[in-house]
């Protein structure tokens, strides 16, 4: 029963903490739709439909009529479920917006904070169950620049995250997108949490007080109740190529950057950063085959020695009459050797119905 007293504790100290974290709201990193996902997350330059509201919310300047966008998933071998619905519309010639929701949770967690009661008696009865749960949401907006081929976006979020009853939080942030288009090459920077998004923290002291007297001389001082997220840079490289008439190329390099030291290929006390690449053929825009490769890590075995782990990732998309399904074969979690997951995200586009 130790165990459970535990797990809900590092669960809210975990997510409050009063000082710049490398590592916050951190479902915010898992990534939206399969196509993206089966590329590595290689998307920053490319990005251009609904779902640039998460990638890029430059991208969004590309929507020509009203776009949807749903994705499922299962995380940490279907203890948790990510779901994100998307949708996106022009304004004018010039500027589009974008509106978003994401949710990551784990649900019926069994709460045994009064299973046993002040006399030493065991009532399973009393046991009952929680949800942990992060919410964003997020709105998105795009305008073409008076620069030929530049466009800019910028997302705005509230961050809601709820602990059961014993925690909940409130936070903001912004984030800020470029593209450029040249020829056939393409360029996109992202800047997430440019101004930081900062969490505020309510803790339910009567809860937390079965927390406290559930193991003695422990978990006696409440969390802080705040935190803040540190900004992260996404930066990107495309080029397209024709192969035929019926068959097109797309390859784009991105550079994942981080202000904090961590195991990433390239790593110092002030950055680190990640690079992936994503590869997609197409057959007359209808059929995609997806190839990715990121999360390039240095980990340290058991024996001490050194090596370099990566993580390869595949998808296939078919889109016909507006419709388009896209699949996923990767690893969402981006950690150790957890199993890979199957991806699946559909996209609504209203503007073929009108012809």
């Amino acid at each position: 029963m130790n165990i459970r007293f535990i797990f809900i504790t590092l669960l809210i100290a975990s997510s409050v903490n009063a000082q710049f974290r490398n590592y916050s709201n951190e479902f915010l990193n898992i990534g939206v739709d399969a196509a993206a996902l089966g590329m590595s997350k290689s998307v920053v330059a490319t990005s251009s439909d609904v779902n640039s509201i998460y990638w890029n919310p430059a991208g969004l300047i590309a929507v020509e009529d009203y776009q949807g966008s749903l994705m499922h998933a299962s995380y940490f071998a279907g203890i948790a479920s990510y779901n994100f619905a998307g949708f996106a519309m022009p304004v004018d010639q010039q500027s589009a917006v974008g509106f978003s929701i994401i949710r990551f949770g784990v649900d019926d967690i069994l709460n045994t904070t009064e299973l046993i009661d002040s006399e030493g008696n065991i009532d399973y009865n009393r046991i009952s169950l929680f949800s942990a749960a992060d919410y964003a949401f997020n709105v998105g907006y795009a305008r073409k620049l008076l620069l030929d081929g530049f466009q800019f976006g910028v997302n705005a979020k509230v961050v809601r995250r709820i602990i059961g009853d014993f925690a909940s939080s409130w936070g903001f942030g912004l984030d800020a997108g470029v593209q450029f288009e040249r020829n056939n090459w393409k360029f996109g920077l992202m800047v997430r949490d440019i101004t930081t998004t900062f969490n505020t923290w309510a803790i339910n002291e009567t809860e937390f007080e079965k927390i406290q007297n559930a193991i003695p001389g422990q978990n006696q001082e409440l969390p802080e109740t705040t935190e803040i997220t540190k900004p992260k840079v996404q930066l990107g490289v495309a080029r397209s190529f024709e192969i035929n008439r019926s068959f097109h190329l797309l390859a784009e390099v991105d550079l994942n950057m981080r202000f904090a030291e961590t195991n990433d290929i390239i790593s110092t006390s002030f950055l680190s950063i990640d690079p992936s690449l994503g590869v997609q053929l197409d057959y007359e825009k209808m059929a995609f085959l997806r190839l990715g490769l990121g999360n390039i890590q240095n980990t340290t075995e058991f024996d001490g020695s050194k090596s370099t782990s990566f993580q390869p990732n595949f998808g296939i998309g078919f889109k016909y009459k507006g419709v388009q399904v896209d699949y996923a074969l990767t690893n969402i979690g981006s950690v150790g050797n957890a199993l890979f997951s199957n991806i699946f995200s559909i996209k609504f586009d209203y503007s073929f119905f009108r012809q």
